[in-house]
């Protein structure tokens, strides 16, 4: 090749860097020896486009293809059309464009025998880019034949870098799409961001701050750098990759110097930045890229947190920052350990009127100190959770979360601010089976029901007795629901009498159910039901009608100044209605108002005071008496009951049942007799049912009686006999 001169660089935008590391990979494919070390002499020491050349030879079409097979950034080809076949070179061609899937790569066939391969038939046939003999390549032509193909070939190949930037950040955004937790998502990105630059995972942080002022994390990593995973990124102990990050999350953008690290500007957090040791420069085109996939991710990283903020409404309680029941529900079905595990349901005693006598915000504060002395004690590992307002639920091992352990939280007073407070709560432990998880949260929950009504303040294990019990239960309410539908409902009455003379004064109106199989259920069994259920006000409102009805027919028969007693319940009292529904129903039935009395129970009473007592005396102005039933077995006090204003003290079943016995127990009823004597009530006592009984309440002082002594309960037709009979 003859040198023809000097080069002019300035002309040919030749730059005499040698600053650029980069250079251009220059395939020459001749059979020729002397073909290599010719084009080996002409472009020594030549730059294009700022950058040397690099030359890999080949003396043979298939030696050619495993070089282009193994190097992917070749550049150009300066191909030789003979070797050891006529076409060799043309269909070396076919491979790269065909096989090899090379499209970007510029092809220069070199010939010594133009006659083998025609030039216009080859350029035609042949994805060539140019087509020279031997003999036209001088030293300047040929550099200018290379300094056109190297241009042609930067850009395809950065047109080319675009549209595979694009698939992958497409790519890259549907898999990250997929990513809910926010270092699964971080991870996808940095590692995504290095595919996208061709650079291996290695050397990648991203780290987050957040608006409240909390020390910068290490949110996902890769490489060597993955142990420190949400550790502080003080503690990176590369003090390039630290300060950088540190620099990206301050100025809230891009450093591109020393590595690549990229801002995301999310909101609600001061910033994330993810950070790729490289010391290769950014070209035009790569930055441009990065600039649509950022834009990218900060979307993505957006819907990770909405996703976290949802999942922790979702699944967290508010107010204590523990899973919520759905959050319980949900670890319970992950539990995959081999050791036996228990979950406690753990419900605070007389929360509702310790929030209804002082407020909500006391009720919270209650439940923060009892939530932080449960996790003070149980965990971790045990999990503490809120299951309901009330109520916590306790996940851990047999061994940790036993009765006596959660009894032992609440032995002591919680300290609210310097206020000593006794907190009493109802537990139920239940083994944890992974085979039915799905129904343990739902067991626990029947057996605290139970341990509610028979172990209250107690700590309790779940057993298929307590659950049979519950199931009995729910079909007792449901048969109940139905019974008051089809009227299997029925009153029975239960004299009361003037205990000097034995003469009649009136009765007591009684709930009974008999079933459809003729079975009878005690009314200490569905009447606490028909409380629970929201039975307890249409029931109370039948039963009050159907005693006035009968009471009517009483009055009509000739028993007149009859009376007749209604329990009424503290539930059915407290209705807002109730006054209204009372009047109604003497209107409706013509019944004397002096005739009816309501017997209620001191609970009526509890945080109500002033309003009951004002409900009472509006009672009595109606012309109806009031009768205060079970006193003493409750939280009454003297006071109390002075502010009730009531006409009537039954003396309870239980203490009249102490009478007669060895010792003559009799303290218990003679002072509540003397109460009411002292307060100018009439006394009646239940449950008389021995002449023993009625001798010592007479010579107590007490007025009435009632009990299987005089008669016991008996149903309306039953009744109207008896009474006839009376004369």
């Amino acid at each position: 090749m003859d040198d023809d001169g000097p080069f002019t660089f300035a002309d040919d935008n030749v730059e005499a860097s040698s600053k650029e590391s980069k250079s251009w990979s220059i395939l020459v494919v001749d059979d020729e020896g002397d073909v290599h070390d010719a084009t080996r002499i002409a472009l020594r020491g030549l730059l294009i486009e700022g950058r040397k050349l690099r030359l890999f030879h080949a003396f043979s079409a298939e030696e050619a293809y495993q070089i282009l097979a193994d190097e992917a950034d070749i550049a150009v080809v300066l191909l030789d059309v003979v070797m050891e076949t006529e076409d060799a070179g043309l269909q070396l061609v076919r491979r790269i464009r065909n096989d090899l899937g090379n499209s970007s790569v510029r092809i220069v066939l070199r010939t010594g025998q133009p006659g083998y391969a025609p030039e216009i038939d080859t350029i035609r046939t042949y994805d060539i880019n140019d087509y020279k003999t031997k003999s036209e390549l001088t030293r300047i032509r040929l550099f200018t034949t290379l300094a056109v193909a190297l241009r042609s070939y930067h850009q395809i190949h950065q047109l080319e870098m675009s549209r595979r930037g694009l698939e992958l950040i497409i790519a890259a955004s549907t898999g990250l799409g997929k990513l809910r937790a926010l270092r699964l998502y971080a991870e996808g990105v940095v590692t995504q961001l290095c595919s996208l630059l061709g650079l291996a995972p290695e050397g990648l942080v991203c780290a987050a701050s957040r608006i409240d002022g909390e020390p910068a994390r290490v949110i996902a990593a890769a490489g060597r750098y993955r142990d420190l995973i949400q550790c502080p990124l003080d503690d990176l102990p590369d003090d390039d990759a630290r300060a950088i990050l540190h620099a990206c999350l301050d100025k809230r953008q891009h450093v591109l110097g020393g590595g690549i690290c990229l801002y995301f500007g999310v909101s609600d957090m001061s910033g994330i930045a993810a950070f790729v040791d490289t010391r290769e420069e950014i070209d035009p085109v790569n930055r441009n890229l990065i600039d649509v996939f950022c834009a990218n991710a900060t979307v993505g990283f957006e819907n990770v947190l909405l996703q976290e903020r949802l999942y922790d409404y979702a699944y967290t309680d508010q107010l204590l920052n523990v899973p919520n029941r759905k959050g319980l529900i949900d670890i319970v079905d992950r539990q995959t350990g081999d050791g036996e595990m228990v979950l406690a349901l753990i419900d605070l005693d007389d929360f509702a009127e310790m929030n209804t006598v002082l407020d909500h915000h006391f009720g919270d504060q209650v439940l923060s100190v009892v939530a932080r002395r449960l996790a003070s004690i149980f965990g971790p590992p045990a999990v503490l959770a809120r299951v309901g307002g009330d109520t916590f639920g306790l996940l851990g091992s047999a061994e940790l979360v036993t009765p006596n352990r959660i009894e032992a939280v609440f032995a002591a007073p919680f300290d609210l601010n310097g206020e000593m407070l006794r907190v009493s709560a109802t537990s139920s432990l239940i083994k944890v089976d992974h085979q039915v998880s799905a129904n343990v949260l739902k067991d626990a929950s029947i057996a605290l029901k139970q341990a509610k009504i028979l172990k209250r303040g107690r700590a309790t294990l779940f057993s298929e007795d307590l659950s049979a019990r519950a199931r009995e239960r729910i079909h007792m309410l449901t048969d109940l629901r139905a019974a008051f539908s089809a009227e299997r409902l029925f009153l029975a009455y239960q004299p009361q009498v003037d205990l000097p003379s034995g003469k009649v004064l009136g009765a007591e109106a009684l709930l009974r159910w008999k079933t459809e199989d003729g079975r009878s259920i005690p009314p200490d069994q569905f009447i606490p039901l028909a409380e629970q259920s929201g039975l307890t006000v249409p029931i109370g409102e039948w039963v009050l009608r159907t005693a006035c009805h009968q009471l009517k027919r009483l009055t009509e028969g000739g028993h007149a100044n009859f009376r007749m007693a209604i329990n009424v319940s503290h539930t059915q009292f407290r209705e807002p209605s109730f006054v209204p529904a009372l009047g109604w129903a003497l209107q409706d039935c013509r019944v004397d108002p002096s005739q009816l009395e309501l017997e209620l129970t001191e609970s009526v009473a509890i945080g109500h005071i002033e309003s009951t007592s004002a409900k009472i005396q509006e009672i009595r102005n109606m012309g109806i008496t009031v009768a205060m039933d079970d006193f003493g077995t409750g939280y009454s006090s003297l006071s109390v009951l002075k502010q009730l204003n009531v006409d009537r003290l039954k003396v309870d079943r239980s203490f009249v049942m102490e009478i007669g016995e060895d010792g003559d127990a009799t303290g218990i009823a003679e002072l509540v007799i003397a109460l009411g004597r002292q307060l100018r009530l009439v006394t009646i006592a239940e449950g008389v049912e021995s002449e023993e009984q009625r001798r010592q309440l007479l010579k107590m002082g007490c007025h009435e009686g009632q009990g299987y002594l005089f008669g016991r309960p008996m149903p309306a037709k039953e009744f109207e006999a008896w009474m006839a009979a009376q004369g």
